[in-house]
């Protein structure tokens, strides 16, 4: 038997066709392709690239809601807006759909981990609760942020299995799909 869903009836807002940020190169390497002539290509160590808030949400939109088959960017927890990028520290504001969603954990959790493998070792991601916006907001930021509890977490096999399940979307981030003249349907754009 599963347990009641927290907010039954969520509001699902319509979202962009198109991916909201510009597409960039991951790195000089990528521009090889790009243009052959860059003089900028192999011209030192490694470069990096910064990251900005855009991209952080490009990674964050299309992950799926724990208890509904839409996404974090259809129902608002997660937008542009609530991301920040200073240096190498990434700072996400999630915003439950209810003031006691008992989700907002495993929402956090898998912000984290979709952050932390994607993003350069030396970036520190900060997952917080939107202030006001959860009964137990001091609690909640307290487990998304300690290294402790969320190895733990991620040890437990069934929390891991959520997590991966709504992550299995993250990837489909700024695809399009194209209805191709012989009625076949493609997929276009770029993936993680």
């Amino acid at each position: 038997m599963s347990r009641p869903l927290d907010n039954v009836n969520p509001t699902i807002f319509d979202t962009p066709v198109a991916s909201s940020s510009r597409r960039r190169p991951a790195s000089a390497k990528a521009l090889l392709w790009d243009n052959a002539d860059d003089e900028s290509y192999g011209s030192s160590e490694e470069e990096r690239e910064e990251i900005d808030a855009e991209e952080i949400y490009d990674l964050l939109r299309s992950i799926t809601d724990p208890e509904h088959p839409v996404t974090l960017e259809q129902l608002r927890v997660v937008t542009p807006g609530d991301i920040s990028v200073a240096g190498n520290r990434v700072l996400v504001y999630l915003t439950p759909t209810i003031p006691h969603c008992s989700m907002s954990t495993l929402i956090g959790l898998s912000l984290r981990v979709r952050l932390l493998r994607a993003l350069p070792a030396r970036y520190r991601v900060d997952i917080r609760i939107k202030p006001g916006s959860h009964q137990s907001e001091h609690a909640v930021n307290k487990q998304l942020n300690d290294k402790e509890r969320v190895q733990a977490a991620l040890e437990n096999q069934h929390l891991l299995q959520v997590v991966e399940g709504c992550l299995a979307t993250a990837g489909q981030r700024g695809k399009e799909e194209i209805k191709e003249a012989d009625g076949m349907t493609k997929t276009s754009g770029w993936i993680a």
